[in-house]
């Protein structure tokens, strides 16, 4: 299982592209910022107020103020609101996979143990007819 180290602690993620995926959401929310003061100069006044409405929009919590005058800020606000959605949907995901499995950690290492039992026997089985077969000689003798 793969780890994300913060400092000196190792935590475990679920699947190799969680880590991808929420370091491109915060480009895009810093990349948004910058295009969104660019654009929408009316209703965005700079970059830090672009990333206060990026970043609204991309954690699901809708406009922060007014809505996007410009074409290009509409289509910019809803890449932002669908990756937002995505981006939770798949931590979300993610999270849940890893409570499912360590929940499941104590039946699978039982299995585990149970397979070992049974081929241990299939072993055992095995030699003690390997040892039978030897006393009686070749077949069809």
């Amino acid at each position: 299982m793969k780890h994300l180290v913060l400092g000196r602690r190792h935590l475990p993620i679920s699947s190799a592209w969680l880590l991808p995926v929420i370091l491109s959401a915060i480009l895009l929310v810093l990349v948004s910022a910058a295009a969104a003061a660019a654009i929408e100069t009316r209703t965005v006044d700079g970059f830090w107020r672009g990333l206060w409405w990026s970043t609204s929009l991309i954690t699901t919590v809708g406009f922060i103020g007014e809505a996007p005058e410009t074409t290009a800020g509409a289509l910019l606000s809803a890449l932002l609101m669908i990756v937002g959605f995505l981006t939770l949907a798949l931590v979300s995901a993610s999270l849940a996979a890893l409570f499912v499995r360590e929940e499941e950690l104590p039946t699978r290492e039982e299995e585990s143990s149970r397979e070992h039992e049974v081929l241990d026997a299939l072993e055992r089985f095995e030699r003690r007819l390997d040892a039978i077969e030897a006393r009686l000689g070749p077949p069809g003798t």
